[in-house]
């Protein structure tokens, strides 16, 4: 099987690694960076599970292979937090939301709604819209529905800051 050497930025780390040429983004990750937040669900692109943002995207890893990551910035669950252990927005949003459950689709959907407030945000409709392609085996919709509630910006206007609405 053939090989290439890929150097990707994961997580604000560099990685430089041979890889063979059909390995997915997602068993790179999983297996030579050591970053098992991101979930193998269907590996067919459709429940969402394996999304991480790629160049700025969300992206299915499951449908791509490292070797098309080669000089990307990727961005795991792992990396969502600061450093300092703050959550990121949309985790605070899931948490107060009750946006999870048994939590194996919640990083994907974390990632998407990540790549959707990132610089002018999106609106509600539009993280729904998004969420689509997301599957819950445990019905978490609701609770995650409120998380995009709190993280919507209307057209127009500046995200929505709800936090301390009951």
């Amino acid at each position: 099987m053939k090989e290439l050497t890929i150097k990707v930025q994961v997580n604000d780390q560099a990685f430089e690694k041979t890889v063979p040429v059909r390995k997915t983004l997602l068993d790179f990750l999983r297996q030579d960076c050591g970053l098992t937040g991101t979930h193998a669900g269907c590996e067919h692109g459709v429940c969402g599970a394996c999304t991480v943002i790629v160049d700025g995207l969300a992206a299915r890893s499951c449908l791509m292979f490292a070797a098309q990551a080669d000089g990307a910035v990727i961005r795991t669950v792992e990396g969502v937090a600061e450093e300092n252990g703050e959550l990121h927005a949309v985790q605070a949003a899931m948490r107060e939301s009750f946006g999870l459950q048994c939590g194996f689709c919640t990083p994907g959907i974390i990632m998407t709604l990540v790549s959707m407030t990132a610089g002018e945000g999106a609106t509600e409709d539009e993280m729904i819209n998004a969420l689509s392609g997301h599957i819950c085996r445990c019905t978490g919709y609701q609770g995650v529905r409120r998380a995009v509630k709190k993280l919507a910006k209307a057209p127009g206007e500046s995200p929505q800051d709800d936090s301390h609405a009951v």
